[in-house]
């Protein structure tokens, strides 16, 4: 009994749509004799809104009749109408589930907005047909630029131009974005922390003794060697102000240990001995605005700038003393303690470029960093001397670039190079000139491999590992962070 019920319903459904139809018609017809006393251009605009609208009817009763033919073989809601939730129901509620019938062609004013709040009609045609002369006899504002029909989207909604399409990056990019170019500006906080470890091992020859004519070296020959560890950990926390700027402040906790190996004990250079020193305090801490001065489409990259200051609150290296460890070898000298930042304010300005071209990533970035000169009370290493000097380090820039792949939507690998270049760094004496101090000069260059990790919508897991190209560069560099956005 059920079954008969259900597909009765939809066959009575069916007869209904062109009834509902047949009196639309009648009482379109009947009402059209009170456009008897309107203008030519009036009655031609009603009529090409009343054609507009029984279009979209027609459009409707067809959605409807394709549903209800699914609903009889099984694959619909049974029912009188249209599916609950369905367009067609959506677009024009009846009671029935069937379209509203059409307004009478009287009550459709000459100049009134189309039915839907529309400007224009469904067939790209304006309400007010041009003039002769090219002018428009209505409402301007139903044109589309240079005077053409506005587009429609099907649904009789018109007037919108379309956006310059923003590449869909996955999470994946979104993590490389995060990691190699700059912060993501749709995220109002993100809390970013990170441990690194950073080595060093570096051999010097040490010579005490003398020229002998110039040619001959008396003395003893020790070759020292430094092992140095530094662990860091920061928390930088990210907030954007707007859509386009972006404020950072990261605050690092620095624990160094070194060990200094030299020959010599006992007046022997074969004869080793060895000191280790650690410290650990608060780094140098930084923060940072980003601008982002374009935004990524299909065919221009995503710009951003920043400006970043750095303030001296880590321990500095100047005044540190270096004393003899080891009483039976006079090669062995060793700091105090290790400094945990570089003893100077800067400011960094940078620009970063990025690209997507999924599942490809290419990043770019340079930067400049100013280090502004400072006086210290004293900077020399000798114990019981004083030197005041003013010292200031090279300007240093940076540069670098890479690429990214996401070989899932959850995980990326990238590989980048980097290179600073800062100048030798000078001394100046109270009422003195600057000089320069020698070997200050560096040139460091690392090649950076990265893999991002998606955990969900909040949690990365990035890693990386950098490896030095140069003498001036750390041997390696492995650290893992943990972006957590909200």
């Amino acid at each position: 009994m059920k079954n008969v019920l259900s597909t009765r319903a939809p066959r009575m459904a069916l007869a209904a749509i062109p009834a509902a139809v047949m009196l639309c018609a009648l009482s379109q017809t009947a009402s059209a004799q009170a456009l008897a006393g309107q203008s030519l251009e009036d009655r031609l605009n009603t009529l090409m809104r009343v054609v507009d609208e029984q279009q979209r009817q027609i459009h409707s009763l067809e959605r409807q009749v394709t549903q209800l033919e699914m609903a009889q073989r099984g694959r619909g809601m049974p029912g009188t109408g249209a599916p609950a939730g369905s367009e067609a129901v959506a677009e024009q509620p009846g009671a029935d589930g069937l379209p509203m019938p059409l307004p009478p062609l009287a009550q459709a004013t000459p100049g009134a907005p189309a039915p839907g709040g529309a400007t224009g009609t469904a067939t790209g045609v304006p309400v007010n047909p041009p003039s002769p002369d090219g002018s428009s006899a209505g409402n301007t504002a139903s044109s589309g630029p240079g005077g053409l029909p506005p587009a429609t989207d099907g649904s009789g909604a018109v007037g919108q131009t379309q956006r310059a399409a923003e590449p869909v990056r996955t999470q994946a990019e979104q993590a490389v974005v995060q990691r190699e170019h700059a912060p993501l500006f749709d995220h109002k906080l993100t809390m970013d922390f990170g441990i690194s470890d950073t080595y060093y091992d570096r051999r010097q020859l040490q010579l005490s003794g003398f020229l002998a004519l110039d040619a001959i070296f008396l003395g003893n020959i020790n070759l020292g060697q430094t092992k140095s560890h530094q662990l860091m950990a920061d928390l930088d926390t990210r907030y954007g102000l707007t859509d386009r700027i972006s404020v950072d402040v990261d605050v690092p906790y620095i624990y160094r240990r070194s060990n200094f190996i030299v020959g010599g004990a006992g007046g022997a250079a074969s004869t080793l001995s060895d000191a280790t020193v650690s410290s650990h305090d608060i780094g140098d801490v930084n923060f940072g605005i980003y601008y982002q001065f374009l935004k990524e489409t299909n065919s221009m990259p995503d710009v951003v700038g920043s400006l970043r200051f750095k303030a001296p609150t880590g321990s500095s290296p100047f005044g540190q003393k270096v004393v003899q460890i080891d009483a039976n070898n006079t090669n062995l000298v060793a700091p105090t303690e290790l400094p945990t930042g570089t003893g100077f304010w800067n400011i960094t300005a940078g620009v970063s470029v990025l690209k997507t071209y999924d599942p490809v990533v290419l990043f770019g970035s340079v930067s400049y960093t100013y280090n502004i000169a400072r006086s210290f009370a004293d900077i020399s290493s000798v114990e019981g001397q004083v030197e005041p000097a003013t010292v200031k380090l090279g300007d240093i820039v940076q540069f670098g670039g890479g690429v990214a792949l996401a070989f899932s939507d959850k995980d990326s690998a990238s590989i980048s190079f980097t290179m600073a270049l800062e100048p030798e760094s000078k001394t100046r004496a109270p009422g003195g000139s600057y000089t320069g101090v020698p070997g200050s000069e560096t040139t460091a260059a690392v090649m950076n491999f990265g893999l991002n990790h998606v955990v969900n919508k909040h949690l990365t897991i990035n890693g990386a590992v950098s490896i030095g190209l140069t003498p001036d560069a750390p041997n390696f560099v492995v650290g893992l962070r943990f972006p957590y956005t909200f």
